[in-house]
């Protein structure tokens, strides 16, 4: 039986969970027996503690146990460079549900923000590491994978995931764009390399967009960086195939979250084109990211997954 094989430690923290889980919904019940209507102040905060624990014990348990998630992930580490954003936070909750260790890096200047971000996660029943990084300097990618080393352990999946736009007319404003979106990939990627290889393991997953092969209105810059990175995954792929370490990419189509800086009538010709009439949501970016690095996808390298909607790129 799958009892009969558990780990000790696995047992207590199993144990554990499902105590605390009880006894936190038996409180959270107590409360809520009251009139709702009559309940302080102090009560609904009471209320609200306790089934949030509950919620956190019960997902934590369900890692643990989940012989499926336990056996194909184990507690590998996930880094998710730009993962305090809409697509990485969504990102690094799923790969957070698959049993993963997930780290998130954040820019330097948003260190308030960043710390909100992981206590709201964390309130959510997600304990999820940040750390700050300038992923477009390679000394402070450099220092970001040591850091992780000694806190975490090796990196085993990497999620490229930063990305931002600029106004493409703008000379400082394309090599931002490209110093943030094409060479940070290089930079991350360059530090988590050699431990993989040693362990002949590794999941690089790019963020990439439909965008570069097809190219997109007042976008050149990004159309160019998302373009290269598509470029650089390909033949990296075929540079790391040997030594079990896969390179794909993802290529979001456009994302409700996506579209606000375009023009409403080309927003509205975009959406014309998707055959389910709505945006992409982050989630399902998401998904695509999760079964790239999922242990039984180490024969699928060199390809990109493009999360569009049978949206006409070309």
């Amino acid at each position: 039986m799958f009892l009969d094989t558990m780990p000790l430690k696995v047992f207590e923290v199993w144990s554990r969970a499902w105590t605390t889980a009880f006894t936190s919904s038996v409180q959270a019940a107590t409360v809520f027996g009251q009139s709702l209507d009559a309940l302080a102040t102090h009560q609904r905060d009471e209320w609200n503690r306790s089934v949030s624990t509950a919620a956190a014990e019960l997902r934590h348990t369900w890692t643990y146990l989940n012989p499926y998630h336990r056996l194909q992930h184990g507690r590998r580490v996930a880094l998710v460079t730009g993962g305090t954003g809409g697509i990485g936070t969504a990102i690094c909750l799923r790969l957070a549900d698959a049993g993963f260790l997930v780290i998130a890096t954040y820019p330097r200047h948003e260190s308030p923000a960043a710390r909100q971000w992981q206590a709201a996660r964390r309130r959510a029943g997600y304990e999820l590491g940040i750390v700050a990084c300038d992923v477009a300097r390679c000394d402070d990618c450099a220092n970001m994978a040591s850091w992780i080393e000694g806190h975490y352990g090796h990196v085993d999946i990497l999620v490229n995931c930063v990305g931002i736009t600029r106004d493409d007319r703008k000379q400082e404003n394309w090599q931002t764009v490209l110093d943030t979106n094409l060479d940070s990939v290089f930079n991350v990627t360059r530090t988590v390399i050699a431990a993989m290889a040693e362990r002949h393991f590794g999941r690089i997953i790019n963020i990439s967009s439909v965008n570069g092969p097809s190219g997109q209105f007042r976008q050149t810059d990004v159309a160019a960086a998302k373009a290269g990175m598509l470029g650089f995954t390909k033949s990296l792929a075929r540079e790391l195939a040997d030594q079990g370490i896969t390179v794909n990419t993802v290529s979001p189509g456009h994302g409700a979250g996506m579209v606000v800086e375009i023009p409403d009538e080309i927003r509205k010709a975009i959406k014309a084109k998707l055959a389910k009439g709505r945006w992409g949501e982050p989630e399902e970016i998401a998904a695509a990211v999760d079964f790239l690095a999922a242990d039984t996808s180490g024969y699928i390298t060199g390809i990109d997954i493009a999360v569009n909607d049978r949206r006409l790129t070309a």
